[in-house]
This record gives C-alpha cells, sequence and structure tokens, in this order.
C-alpha cells in the first residue's frame, strides 16, 4: 500500500513518493488541519473508517470530509481507543522548562489506565519485563556495523539491522555468533538514514512477518518481509528522507496496531501539516493502512508536532511514550495522547502551550546530555539510550507521573542508540560508535545484555 497521508497542490519540500489519488483535498486538508492542530481528538465513529485501498480509488468528498471533520470535534472528548483514556480538547501536561532533566509535577495529571473495552494483546511488544541488574553485563555479540533496530522472535533470539549495510542479523538469545538472515534490498544509507527499525509480528508464529523502517533512494518507507522471502512488501512510502532527522522507530503496540516514528527530515514545517507523514507518530494496521480508531479517520496521523522521534514504549497499562531529539537545548520525553500536537517548531522542550494547542514533555534533559534513541520500560522504570550523552536514563514511572531521572553506565560504553526488553525479561542494549560520530573501541559495536535481578521476583 502507498502513503495515503493526503497532500495538496499547495505542499512544497521533497519529493514524497509515487502519485496516488489524494485522500483528500486541498480545502478539505486545510479544515483537518483546523482541528487535528488542538490538543486531544478522537473520531466519533472508528469502525467506518474506510480502507486506504478503497481511499485511493475513490475520493470522498469534500462534504463529507467537512462532515467528518466537525464530528471529529464532537467527538473530542471520546476515550483513547487504545488506552481508554479520556481526553479533552486543551489539557496539557504541565512541565518545568530547566534544562536538566527536568520532570513534570507530581501533581501533573495521570493517565487513567485502560478501559474494560480496550483490546491488550500480551504477545504485543512493549510488555513490561522486571528490573534488570544493570551490574551484570553480558556481552552477547560483537563487531557489528552500527546495529540500529533490535526486535525478538518469540523464542528469544533477537535481529538487529545494521543501518549501512542493510543486513538483518540474528543474535542467539544467550549470545554467540551473530548470522546474517536476510539483507534487505533497495537500502540507501547516508547520514542518518538506512535500515532502521525492525519490528515483528505479534503473531510471528503464524504469519512469519519481520517489519522494517528504510530509507530508500527516493524516501522513507516500511515494508514487511518473510525471512525465507527475498522480496519485500511495500505498506507504506512516500515518508521524506534526508540526510538527518528521518525517525525511523517502529513496534506494534498492545493494540496490535503498527506504530512509527518519523523525523521532519531537516524542514520543520511538515511536522505541523497533518497531510504529511514527517514529524508525526503514525498507528497503521499490520497491513499498513490508516488503523482504525485515529484520530482522524482515514489518516494514519496518531500525534504530530514532533522533530525526530526515535523511542516507543509502553507501560503495563498501555501508555505509550515517546523520545524525541530537541535541537539545540532541550531532549524530550513525552506521554502520546491521540491527536495531541507536540509543539515542534514552534515549542522546544516544553513552554507556552499556546493555550492547551501544544503538550508539554514530561521530561526533558540539554541535548548534550541525551540525544535520546530507543526507549523500553522494565517493571516501573522507562530506559532511555542516549548517544550524544553516552548513559542509560531509567526514568522511574510511578501513577502516570515521572520520578528524577537516574543516568547509568555515564560514559562506560560510549554512545547507546537501542534498548529493549527480551522475551526473558533482560534487557538488551547496541552501542553505536561506529556511525561515523563516535569513538570506536575494541569490539564495536557490541549488543549487552542485562539479566533480571533475582530480588525482584
Amino acid at each position: 500500500m502507498r502513503n495515503n497521508v493526503s497532500r495538496s497542490d499547495t505542499v512544497t519540500g521533497p519529493a514524497v513518493g509515487p502519485a496516488v489519488a489524494p485522500a483528500v483535498g486541498p480545502a478539505a486538508g486545510a479544515a483537518i488541519a483546523s482541528i487535528i492542530a488542538p490538543a486531544a481528538i478522537q473520531a466519533a465513529a472508528p469502525t467506518a473508517a474506510p480502507a486506504a485501498r478503497a481511499m485511493a480509488s475513490s475520493p470522498p468528498t469534500r462534504t463529507a470530509l467537512l462532515t467528518a471533520a466537525l464530528v471529529t470535534v464532537l467527538a473530542g472528548c471520546a476515550a483513547d481507543p487504545q488506552t481508554g483514556v479520556a481526553v479533552s480538547p486543551g489539557a496539557a501536561v504541565p512541565s518545568p522548562s530547566a534544562p536538566s532533566a527536568t520532570v513534570s509535577s507530581p501533581s501533573s495529571p495521570s493517565v487513567a489506565p485502560p478501559s474494560p473495552g480496550a483490546v491488550m494483546s500480551p504477545r504485543a511488544s512493549g510488555t513490561p519485563g522486571g528490573t534488570p541488574d544493570l551490574g551484570a553485563a553480558q556481552e552477547v555479540a560483537r563487531g557489528i556495523e552500527v546495529p540500529w533496530g533490535l526486535a525478538f522472535l518469540p523464542e528469544g533470539d533477537a535481529l538487529v539491522a545494521e543501518r549501512d549495510s542493510g543486513r538483518v542479523l540474528r543474535v542467539p538469545a544467550r549470545g554467540g555468533q551473530a548470522r546474517e538472515v536476510y539483507r534487505v534490498p533497495g537500502v540507501a544509507a547516508g547520514g542518518e538514514g538506512g535500515l532502521l527499525g525492525l519490528a515483528v509480528s505479534p503473531d510471528y508464529a503464524a504469519d512469519r512477518y519481520v517489519y522494517a523502517y528504510l530509507t530508500t533512494d527516493s524516501d522513507n518507507r516500511i515494508v514487511r518481509f518473510r525471512l525465507d522471502d527475498r522480496t519485500p512488501e511495500v505498506l507504506f512510502d512516500g515518508i521524506a528522507k534526508a540526510a538527518i532527522h528521518n525517525g525511523g522507530r517502529i513496534a506494534f503496540g498492545p493494540d496490535g496496531m503498527l506504530y512509527a516514528g518519523t523525523g521532519d527530515a531537516g524542514e520543520g514545517d511538515s511536522s505541523q501539516d497533518p497531510a504529511r507523514p514527517n514529524g508525526k507518530i503514525l498507528r497503521l494496521t499490520p497491513g499498513g493502512d490508516p488503523a482504525p480508531g485515529n484520530p482522524t479517520s482515514g489518516s494514519p496521523v496518531y500525534s504530530l508536532g514532533h522533530r525526530n522521534v526515535q523511542g516507543l514504549a509502553w507501560d503495563g497499562r498501555g501508555r505509550l511514550f515517546a523520545t524525541e531529539f530537541g535541537q539545540n537545548r532541550l531532549d524530550e520525553v513525552n506521554l502520546i495522547r491521540p491527536g495531541r500536537n507536540y509543539g515542534w517548531p514552534e515549542v522546544e522542550g516544553g513552554g507556552d502551550t499556546r493555550g492547551g494547542r501544544f503538550t508539554d514533555p514530561l521530561v526533558t534533559w540539554s541535548t548534550s546530555e541525551a540525544s535520546p534513541s530507543g526507549a523500553a520500560i522494565a517493571g516501573d522504570t522507562l530506559y532511555v539510550a542516549a548517544l550524544r550523552g553516552e548513559r542509560l536514563w531509567a526514568v522511574p514511572l510511578r501513577d502516570g507521573a515521572t520520578g528524577e531521572p537516574r543516568a547509568e553506565l555515564t560514559g562506560r560504553y560510549g554512545r547507546l542508540r537501542t534498548v529493549a526488553v527480551a522475551p526473558d525479561g533482560a534487557l538488551w542494549l547496541t552501542t553505536s560508535n561506529t556511525d561515523g560520530r563516535g569513538d570506536v573501541r575494541d569490539g564495536d559495536d557490541r549488543i549487552l545484555r542485562y539479566p533480571p535481578r533475582r530480588d525482584a521476583d
């Protein structure tokens, strides 16, 4: 399937893939833009979202779109289909604006648990593990060239993406020789682009699908493939590429939908444009269509106003947290709510929410302390891998609020890219010293495993 984010003739910037029938026209797109920009919107009838292929063959009329937009406004206080959280326009999560590891106040609004009707899948990624023993590192692989994506097969072995080579390596659950099991065709590595995120289907035992986010000669796109099939299926393309800010993290949520963090590709205005996929968190079906229940019916956009999202993680109550690179001042951890606008490029870090139009982050760091990429939740702690900061941040999560972040492993392994929880509860961590921006050490790049603490049972 092709990119179903609508585009008008007035949109400028890099080409966004092959021409497809637009999902909405210019006037309707403007109407939707005026509605999706305020915080928290929901579709009134999620089950009525048209399939993207049907949209491509029969674009909705302007009247229908405006009607749907009006219904969306009226449904502004509907529940998040993923978490069951009631969301009302104008709500914002306050956060101090101090530049060093600032967190939201303990009195900040907490987030309600999923509603009884929420669909949750224990097989989906993001299921929290136990508390990892960060003093018991086990090196499970070394000599990997720019590892980026990391995802686990049901039996515990890991799949690792090499950004520049396009190779997918299989690493045994308890360590051992990494071996190539797939090479993704069409990868055009350059700058921050290449073979980026990986995800394993929640129904892998039945469908055997592996998902990948990659940069090609023309765009960033999401594909899926089986390890014994050399022709990937393109699910979503037309995400603008650049030497920087390609985003690239993908993960299946507890609702069984595929989430993707995209970057602004160096064009901040795209982050505020609901008709463009850049600078967003997208929510798709496993087949690449806009997921039912998205804030705007027929659109893949789940949240907007992002600069460069590279970390996605869910806690045990189905709440989505995302890490985001700032520009010159502040990196962020955000609690993601459907339809919310996180402010980029008008706001970096916490600040003026413009009367509730923007949502403040839960945590901010100076860019020298973080440059946060991967994120994972184990127990009641959010772990964030920091590139420039060369440390693993541990952020306590308590009743929807965040505690004081702790810096772990500072400088011990250099740049850290990806952190993930394995099926056995162990925390895996990848270094990124061979990406052209780090000091290469003997054995780089490597993958480390931290077993769950025995006293955590």
